[in-house]
């Protein structure tokens, strides 16, 4: 895939393309993709994808405040792998967001980027005027001389596959179920920082995590099996590790949310290291331990859990 932006001579003379936010690139992403670019490689066009760096939700809702299952970096590695030939970028500006749909179609779809064939997801609206749908499309494409093209809905387990849905899941620590729709793990990546020091009391040191981005969904608070990947010294190292997520209801006053990951079988320095946190499993609730040996009990029954799931997986 290549990435193409406005100012750029167009590298086709005519394409299919969609329009999404792509927030996660799931299966229903990777489904409606599939539909465009084999519509693409059956009438020789090229294939394009339109998204956008910021959630149009931002620039309409001033105090929206965004869950992403992706950054946008993130994003863009994914859209990479789907098999589309190129992918736009849009800036999501108030000026964009007063356009019509008609004016979108005729005056950036058409006049910038020679689009021949409009995909539309099964659900998805565009344009100033959100009353407009799927009809209207089609006839100011047939104005444009552009063809608009409904895409067939993904269903898994006879429920439609979104990124409202995946972050449900994970809302409820559902982080499988949100594998399954995401086609991978879900992801947290962030840096190790200075932490309370408990952790190594208690015969678990942890590297307490702060999120790079902070728009990044964090799922529900509890105990999880996760893979950790790294680098030390330049070096690529994944390990296993007994994440937490939550209060410290049993060390602290319960007011800070803390993300800290015990490594399995590892003892080091890892204070400045970028970790990405790969969720496999959830185990439980985070819950208030009478005294510190009740936590170190459950820690050690949490530890074997984490290594038997995380050994099954390997």
């Amino acid at each position: 895939m290549k990435f193409i932006t406005l100012t750029d001579p167009l590298p086709y003379q005519a394409c299919v393309a969609t329009i999404g936010f792509f927030d996660g690139v799931h299966r229903g992403h990777r489904f409606l993709i599939r539909q465009l670019t084999r519509y693409a490689v059956g009438h020789d066009l090229a294939s394009l994808l339109v998204t956008f760096r910021t959630h149009p939700r931002q620039v309409m809702q001033a105090a929206y405040q965004p869950q992403l299952l992706t950054t946008y970096d993130e994003k863009c590695g994914q859209l990479a792998t789907t098999g589309a030939d190129y992918c736009l970028t849009l800036d999501f500006t108030t000026a964009l967001a007063a356009l019509s749909a008609r004016r979108f179609m005729a005056e950036i779809l058409k006049e910038k980027l020679s689009v021949k064939v409009l995909v539309i997801g099964y659900d998805h609206r565009f344009g100033h005027d959100r009353s407009e749908g799927f009809a209207e499309y089609v006839e100011y494409g047939r104005e444009l001389g552009m063809e608009v093209v409904r895409a067939d809905v993904f269903a898994m387990s006879e429920v439609n596959v979104s990124s409202s849905m995946v972050r449900a899941c994970l809302a409820e620590g559902e982080v499988g179920i949100a594998a399954r729709c995401l086609t991978r793990p879900y992801e947290i990546t962030g840096r190790v920082v200075h932490g309370f020091h408990v952790g190594h009391e208690l015969g678990f040191p942890t590297a307490n995590i702060q999120v790079e981005d902070s728009q990044k969904l964090i799922p529900k608070n509890g105990v999880y099996a996760v893979w950790v990947k790294g680098k030390i010294g330049g070096e690529e190292h994944v390990w296993g590790g007994m994440l937490n997520i939550g209060l410290r209801p049993t060390m602290e006053n319960g007011e800070n949310r803390t993300i800290e990951v015990h490594l399995l079988d590892f003892a080091g320095d890892l204070y400045g290291c970028r970790l990405t946190l790969s969720f496999v499993r959830r185990l439980r609730d985070e819950r208030k331990f009478r005294n510190k040996g009740e936590l170190v009990h459950q820690l050690r029954e949490d530890e074997a859990m984490v290594r038997m799931i995380l050994n099954k997986e390997q």
